[in-house]
Parts: C-alpha cells; sequence; structure tokens
C-alpha cells in the first residue's frame, strides 16, 4: 500500500499532541538544542557550495536503496569527503547533487535523472525517490557531485500490486557489532542472486565505544580516531558512528546490491530502552538523546519522507506489499513499548508482567497491525520485527526465567496479536525477528504449554552479522534450550543471515553461517534449511 492508512495518521496527530506537550515541559528545547540544527532553509536562503571547492571523493560512505514499491524506490547517499570528522569535511553549505537511474549498469539507457540538494541540516545526505518505474524491474543507479562519481548501486522495483509473482527472495540480517568482528556475512550476502530485498531488523550500530583498533577487528593497520572511543550521546557522536560503520566495505557492497528494509531495534539509541524509559540514561535527558539517535538514522538510511523524524518521534512502522504473495508488515517493537518489568534481563514473570493493558507496539500499531492484516490478500503474512515472539525457556524445570525485553515479558501483547492474526484469518504467518545474536526456527503455537495445539505460523530468527564476536553451531545451553522449548526447531550460534524464498506453495528458509569474524575472509556454508507449506504452518527439514 502506498497511502497511510488512518492508523498512520492517527499516530502523526498523536506525535504532534506529544511534541506540543514536551513545549510546555521545556523538552523541546533541550531537543532543539540537542539537534542543534533544525529543518533546512527555504530554497531561495540556501548558500550553496561550488562543488569545485570539493577537492577529495565525497562519496566515502557509498550508496544504498531501499522500501521498494511496484513505481518507485529511495535512493540515498551522504557526502563525505573525511567521514571520520564531524563536519565530514564539508562547510556548511547545500551542495547540489546529481542523480541517475538507468536500466542498465554501463548508464547508456537512462530512464530518470535529476538534481537534489544536501543540505547540512541533514548531514549532507540525500533521499531520492524516482516515481514512474516499472514494477519489478532492476535498475542501476548513481549520483555525482562536480568530477566526482559515486559508486554504482543496483536496485530492483516491488511487484505490481495485482502481479503474481512465481517466486520472492528476501535476506533478512541482524545486530552488527563493528568492534565484534568483521562483517563477512554482508560481503557473502551482496553476492546473493535474485534478491527482492534484503530486511535489517535493528540493531545497525552499537552506541558502546570502539577503541582505535576497531575492538575485536585483528587488523593492526587500522587507527581510528580517539573521538570514536566513547558512548554515542550527542547527535555528532551518532553521526561519526554511522560513518564509521559505512565506511566498512563489505556493508557498502550488500547496500550497493540490493533494496534494504530497514527497522530498528535498541542499540541505535541505547541498550534495551522502552520507549521514553532509558537502560542507564540520565532519565532528564533522554528523549534529547533519543531525538539525536533518530535523526542520525533517518540521514544514513533509505528510508522515504514520512520517516523523516519529528524532534524525538519518528513514524518506522510501515507495509509494503510484493503482489499478491507477499505482504510485509515492517513493526517498530522499540519506541512505543512499555517499560520491562521484573528488573528486566531473565526473571520469573511478575503479577507486572501479566498485566492485560501491558504492549510491546502501542494500541496505535496494534490496531494499524489488525487492520491490514484483514484487508490483506496475499499469501504470506510476513512481520519484521526486533524480539522473540515465541516463548523461551531457559530451564527444563520451573519456576520458568523468561526474557523481560522479549514478547516473553509482554504475554498479553502476544496474546492480542496471535488473535489479531487468527480473526484477520491469516493462514500464512511469518515472524522474521532479529537481537539474540543466534538462529532460531520456531513454530509459534497457539497455546506454548500445549505440545499438541494448532501452530498458527512460523517464526525465523537470523543470528548476527558480528554482535558477540566468532560463535559456535551448539552453544553450551544448545541441548537445554532444544529440551525446554519442543517448537524450537533448530539452533545455531554461528554468524550470518537468513534467505526466505516464497512461492505459492511453501516458504524455504536457508539459514546460512560464517564460523568467523575476528577475522575477513570466511567462506559462507548453509547450517540447515526449513520449508513451510503454504495453508499448514510448521517447519520441516527440507
Amino acid at each position: 500500500m502506498t497511502q497511510p492508512l488512518s492508523a498512520e495518521s492517527e499516530f502523526r496527530a498523536a506525535a504532534r499532541h506529544l511534541c506540543r506537550r514536551r513545549l510546555l515541559t521545556g523538552t523541546a528545547a533541550t531537543v532543539a538544542l540537542a539537534l542543534g540544527t533544525n529543518l533546512p532553509q527555504p530554497a531561495h536562503a540556501v548558500q550553496r557550495l561550488d562543488p569545485t571547492a570539493i577537492h577529495k571523493d565525497p562519496f566515502t560512505l557509498g550508496v544504498a536503496s531501499g522500501d521498494p514499491l511496484p513505481d518507485s524506490v529511495v535512493l540515498w547517499t551522504r557526502l563525505a569527503p573525511e567521514p571520520f570528522e564531524p563536519d565530514s569535511g564539508l562547510t556548511a553549505h547545500a551542495v547540489s547533487v546529481e542523480w541517475e537511474l538507468a536500466s542498465d549498469e554501463l548508464f547508456k539507457r537512462t530512464v530518470k535523472s535529476g538534481k537534489v540538494t544536501a543540505h547540512p541540516e541533514f548531514h549532507h545526505a540525500v533521499h531520492v525517490v524516482p516515481e514512474g518505474l516499472s514494477p519489478r524491474t532492476r535498475y542501476y543507479y548513481r549520483f555525482r557531485v562536480g568530477a566526482w562519481t559515486s559508486p554504482v548501486g543496483r536496485t530492483r522495483t516491488a511487484p505490481a500490486a495485482t502481479d503474481d509473482p512465481e517466486s520472492l527472495r528476501f535476506v533478512f540480517v541482524s545486530c552488527q557489532a563493528y568492534h565484534d568482528g568483521y562483517f563477512t556475512a554482508l560481503r557473502h550476502l551482496a553476492k546473493e542472486k535474485d534478491v527482492d530485498a534484503v530486511v535489517h531488523l535493528g540493531d545497525y550500530l552499537y552506541e558502546y565505544a570502539v577503541d582505535s583498533q576497531g575492538g575485536d577487528r585483528a587488523d593492526g593497520s587500522l587507527h581510528l580516531p580517539d573521538r570514536f572511543n566513547k558512548e554515542t550521546v550527542t547527535l555528532e557522536d551518532y553521526r561519526l558512528r554511522y560513518a564509521l560503520y559505512h565506511s566498512d566495505p563489505d556493508l557498502k557492497a550488500a547496500h550497493a546490491a540490493h533494496p534494504w528494509i530497514v527497522t530498528w531495534d535498541d542499540h541505535e539509541v541505547e541498550n534495551n530502552y522502552a520507549d521514553e524509559v532509558p537502560d542507564g540514561s540520565p532519565p532528564e535527558a533522554f528523549l534529547a538523546r533519543r531525538a539525536a539517535a533518530y535523526r542520525a538514522y533517518y540521514e544514513n538510511l533509505p528510508l522515504r519522507p514520512p520517516q523523516q523524524p519529528s524532534g524525538p518521534d519518528l513514524l518506522l512502522y510501515r507495509r509494503l506489499q510484493f503482489g499478491r504473495l507477499a505482504q510485509l508488515d515492517i513493526l517498530d517493537g522499540r519506541q512505543h513499548r512499555d517499560d520491562q518489568t521484573a528488573g528486566d534481563g531473565w526473571r520469573v514473570p511478575t503479577a507486572d508482567t501479566e498485566r492485560p493493558d501491558r504492549t510491546m507496539l502501542g494500541s496505535t500499531q496494534e490496531r494499524w497491525l489488525s487492520d491490514g492484516w484483514k484487508g490483506s490478500k496475499a499469501v504470506w503474512n510476513v512481520v519484521p520485527q526486533q524480539c522473540v515472539l515465541s516463548r523461551r525457556r531457559n530451564r527444563t524445570a520451573g519456576p520458568f526465567p523468561l526474557s523481560m525485553d522479549a514478547w516473553d515479558g509482554y504475554p498479553a501483547a502476544r496474546k492480542r496479536f496471535v488473535d489479531a492474526a487468527r480473526a484477520a484469518g491469516v493462514d500464512n504467518l511469518v515472524v522474521l525477528t532479529g537481537d539474540v545474536h543466534v538462529h532460531y526456527a520456531m513454530d509459534i503455537k497457539e497455546d506454548f504449554d500445549d505440545k499438541s495445539s494448532r501452530t498458527i505460523g512460523v517464526e525465523l530468527v537470523t543470528t548476527s552479522v558480528a554482535s558477540g564476536g566468532n560463535g559456535v553451531a551448539k552453544p553450551g545451553d544448545w541441548q537445554t534450550m532444544m529440551d525446554a522449548n519442543p517448537h524450537l526447531k533448530f539452533y545455531d550460534g554461528r554468524r550470518g543471515y537468513v534467505l526466505v524464498t516464497l512461492d505459492q506453495r511453501q516458504l524455504r528458509a536457508d539459514y546460512r553461517t560464517v564460523d568467523l569474524v575476528t577475522k575477513p575472509g570466511a567462506p559462507l556454508v548453509t547450517a540447515a534449511s526449513f520449508i513451510s507449506r503454504a495453508g499448514s504452518p510448521g517447519l520441516a527439514p527440507a
């Protein structure tokens, strides 16, 4: 769907109300101070930089595309001749950027072209949305500033709403802590063929300090500036951290190879924050920190104009259609949730945990999701989101601690999620999850206490790209987790990603892994493959 639904409009109104309330309390002034800048000036007042004054390559951070629709896609880049400097090596002036979209890699058949302004207020990032494109078509794109030309990116549009594509292929990834190792999995991902989109499920970056050696990256030639050796708090901090991540050649290759669909989790701001409640920041300063993080997130990823933040708020949940084969409802399970109970972490649930009003998504997003399912005509309803939905026990005898940060800590919200899917008649529910740095393949049960209860969908959990460092196929708790959770069909602790292929008959999930991330170049293997039949949910070995 290309038009916002009523629930989205309602959320925008609520966000405006919240911003007005914050203005009255003084929080908005603190947020404005934290951001340092607001929106670009009117066009007639913009001071422009002569492109001939840019003497170094401004495209050091690569290019990206995202959020494909049948007739458009977002094209992104950010100008940064000196990416590790706070000003990126540019003056506080606007820069005119030419862009070009072609049907061939040599740009002999240009389809669209134009100019866009890279504003200093957005750290010289640009988000171009060429429209009038052909459905499910591969395109190539590039940018130009003066004598400098960007790398070439490859993208593709979604199928038309009425199309019945023979198949779709999505790769989903999560958790790429730079300081924990190389993004080798992303190098392999860039080489995957016929990928309709890469879905990133959060923890795109981490707020933790990165030392001059890049943490656990075994590269003696790396000498990062001291400004990275601190936790990200300010807008400058977050902007620099995105520059560090975008400087990674494997991440740049993956962005240039396929369109991306992104959502966040916690580390894009701060570990385990919940809406306006920080995990460790001073509460009075947290909204300013969140505003800075959200601003930098938008600046550095291929998001559409509706995702431009307003202070500490950003409308991230959205819906994308891929013909009549798949509907993707991308969720935001961090910005609207209630605070974790029982002190967070793995805890035995309390009466507070069980409260029926507790929410992971917020009432507006819950309603939006339910309405979208009711109106879906897709064979597969795919829900990219952050934290594990299915129950996980880490022991075989009670009392059972559960993860208070995952849906286990929000059982009433999970029940509403399941009930809404059942009420909407969703036959083929697929939940895509990140966060936990391991691969899981799980059946979503109507009643997790009853092994024979109905399976209402499947949950595919991807491991991390690098977070957690070098993993192992069978972590120390492997047997316990398999015994304690009969709906858990697969568990692997190595790094990698998951490739999902959908057609009219079945879903196939290929769990890709690499053994090593503290040194580059590890080979990729397929650790396991599972299928789920359309109309008969449940995972079985392929």
